[in-house]
């Protein structure tokens, strides 16, 4: 096995050839977690630059900002769940990395000292910054003297001046999680989980103790209390048995909403989805923090598939009557409320499937006014008293946080950070199109074309096959730091001289329900195949694309689906790079579902193992590189193991960057520019051999 050598050896897959490097196309830092105070008056993000991650704090007007923190080296340890204090005076946020399976936090800086999860408090009238202790998902109280939050799954409490150490609330059994204050802050209500089942629980502070609202079988999560404090709503999902991940599900038993009055503990069912289209509760969106809102008017406002979209619904609990909110063909995500709560804000493709742009709804009036518009990508809206701040992207410039004005143009926050260096000039414009699968299904794509093609000149072309699967790839840098990089290895082949199609294969998010529960997809039969064929013939039928050079690359899912097109179609695939890829279903499937037991669930394991690239290895010869983090939550190490074994067995050349102690979404920076310097130059290689 050829050993790797780390560094960038360049190949012009035609007469283009350019100066900058991929450390240029990922130079941009990349914005996160944008908030904003209960007063409108202060925003806050966390900017990762090239692994150094920090907090950035600026007014409403939104022009320059201060780093709150001083991190000023690439430690591989996560910042985020930011959250002002009711008055806006401070800051608590979380610094540190979860744990995997055995209890150990990730380290892929290899650093000597802990890298647990702490929380944190800034004083931000003076910029100080205290370390509170361990711990994860602080919440403020109302009067913002107490920090909720949990640690090792049990819920905590803290002094949040840091006068005493935090102690736990209570006692209880199972794993708690989804801690909410009660308006006046004599309550706290959480989901205590118990494997098969799942309660609401109330800790009340003046009795000092704590109950569930109601004991069933089933699953109770999203709890949420209404503006006077006389109310707690929540969804409950009824337990179905042997219903695993990755295999299509379009209904199921039909989840419901409830409503416990605090006052004279009366519990009742208010709504229930219909049977069909909608009964299955889908909330693997970034729809908001919490899945029921209460308005002003004391009515809630949550995520409904009834159409076959993911769009928010206004529910009267009076009468059970739940009416439409977000009309249109697309999905509702990062929905917020107004203060008065009588206007939604939502993030949507509606209008503009392969984009997103913010939308708002006057509840009083059922007016939807599109707020944001254009060639760019916009997600993410808070609210200031100045107006909405939101991040957003276009084809050529990378996410960055932004004002918008009243005419709905945008102005970016502290431009000057922005850095002079990045290549905007070598990036190309992607294409929508859509490609034909052999069973019949129009799968969209994005199509890169290099911006300095001449006649007659034969292109190399690369297929990418985002992750997820419940993602989609957009026509800009994607709103996901993982997909942002993505899009821009792709825009570095087409600086090079590639062709290059990303695929949003079916089983992804953008395109409704039926086609993100795809038939046969996943660890049910694989049916995304036939979108890789697909993509494969049609470069295969551009005259400017060199059909003996076609390369496959993808990472997670998209590993999977380059494993597969290679297992499966090695004669149109010359090599591939597949990055933490899915090879077996069954231990996946096993990952996410810790009671899937092969023996007991044979059927469904035989699928999955026909499923999977390990079923086909005897066809398989395109060379492969692979490169896994070890220390991978999502996709076990042991699949690239298991592959490489299968590869040397069957005589497939291949190469490994291997990366200790890392995750499956990387945390160093300069492990993701190590992959994608391997990714280019083994491809590079391979199509000059």
């Amino acid at each position: 096995m050829k050993k790797i050598i780390l560094g960038l050896i360049f190949f012009a897959g035609s007469s283009c050839i350019s100066a900058q490097t991929i450390s240029d196309f990922l130079s941009v830092p990349f914005p996160s977690s944008l908030k904003a105070s209960k007063d409108g008056k202060k925003i806050a993000f966390v900017m990762n630059d090239k692994g150094v991650r920090n907090i950035h704090i600026t007014g409403s007007g939104g022009n320059l900002t201060k780093v709150l923190t001083n991190n000023t080296i690439e430690d591989g340890m996560d910042l985020g769940s930011l959250q002002f204090s009711p008055n806006g005076d401070r800051m608590v946020f979380v610094k540190g990395n979860s744990t995997n399976s055995k209890g150990e936090p990730a380290n892929p800086a290899q650093l000597q000292s802990s890298t647990a999860r702490t929380i944190w408090i800034a004083d931000l009238s003076t910029d100080s910054i205290k370390k509170m202790g361990a711990g994860y998902s602080p919440v403020f109280s109302p009067d913002g003297r107490t920090i909720a939050y949990l640690n090792q799954s049990a819920v905590w409490t803290m002094d949040a001046n840091g006068n005493k150490p935090g102690e736990r609330l209570f006692s209880t059994r199972g794993a708690q999680s989804s801690i909410r204050w009660s308006p006046d802050g004599n309550k706290l209500a959480f989901v205590s989980a118990r494997g098969d089942h799942s309660y609401i629980g109330i800790f009340d502070f003046k009795t000092n103790s704590h109950s569930f609202v109601e004991s069933t079988t089933d699953n109770d999560i999203e709890p949420a209390f209404s503006r006077d404090g006389n109310l707690i709503a929540w969804i409950r999902v009824p337990y179905q048995k042997d219903v695993f991940p990755f295999i299509e599900q379009r209904e199921g038993l039909p989840w419901s909403i409830h409503i416990k009055d605090l006052r004279d503990g009366r519990s009742r069912s208010v709504w229930k989805a219909d049977p069909g289209r909608g009964s299955v509760l889908f909330n693997d969106l970034p729809v908001t923090e919490n899945l029921l809102i209460w308005t002003g008017e004391n009515k809630l406002i949550f995520p409904w598939e009834k159409d076959g979209w993911v769009h928010m619904y206004q529910l009267d609990p009076e009468n059970g009557k739940a009416n439409l909110v977000t009309p249109g063909d697309g999905e509702i995500e990062n929905v917020s409320l107004s203060a008065d709560g009588q206007t939604l804000f939502y993030t949507t493709n509606i209008g503009d499937i392969d984009r997103r742009h913010i939308w708002k709804r006057d509840l009083k009036t059922g007016q939807n006014i599109q707020v944001t518009k254009g060639n760019g990508i916009e997600w993410s809206p808070v609210l200031t008293e100045n107006g909405i701040i939101v991040l957003r992207s276009t084809a050529i410039t990378p996410a960055w946080p932004a004002r918008v004005n009243p005419d709905g143009s945008l102005s970016d926050i502290d431009s000057a950070r922005f850095p002079s260096g990045f290549p905007k000039s070598k990036l190309a414009e992607p294409k929508a199109v859509v490609l034909s699968a052999q069973d019949g299904l129009k799968i969209p794509a994005q199509l890169f074309y290099p911006k300095d093609h001449r006649s007659g000149e034969k292109h190399p072309a690369l297929i990418f096959f985002h992750g997820g699967s419940r993602r989609q790839m957009l026509l800009g840098f994607n709103y996901g730091m993982y997909y942002s990089h993505a899009y821009a290895l792709n825009q570095f082949f087409t600086s090079k001289g590639y062709v290059v199609l990303s695929v949003n294969y079916r089983s992804g998010i953008g395109y409704g329900l039926d086609f993100r529960e795809a038939l046969n997809y996943g660890a049910n039969g694989g049916s995304e195949f036939n979108d890789v064929i697909a993509a494969g013939r049609f470069l295969q039928g551009m005259k400017d694309v060199d059909a003996k050079r076609i390369a496959l690359w993808g990472g997670s899912y998209g590993g999977y689906l380059t494993a597969m097109g290679l297992a499966r179609a090695s004669d149109m695939f010359a090599c591939g790079v597949d990055i933490h890829g899915v090879h077996d279903w069954n231990v996946v499937v096993k990952n996410f579902a810790p009671d899937f037991d092969t023996e007991k669930h044979a059927s469904v394991a035989r699928k999955a193992r026909e499923s999977s690239p390990l079923h086909y290895m005897s066809g398989w010869r395109s060379p492969v590189l692979l490169i896994h983090g070890d220390d991978d939550r999502n996709v076990p190490f042991s699949e690239t193991v298991d592959i490489a074994e299968q590869l040397r067995k069957h005589n497939v050349p291949f190469e490994q960057l291997i990366f200790p102690d890392e995750v499956h979404s990387f945390l160093m920076h300069s492990n993701w520019l190590k992959a994608f310097q391997e990714s280019y130059r083994f491809i590079s290689e391979k199509f000059k051999q």
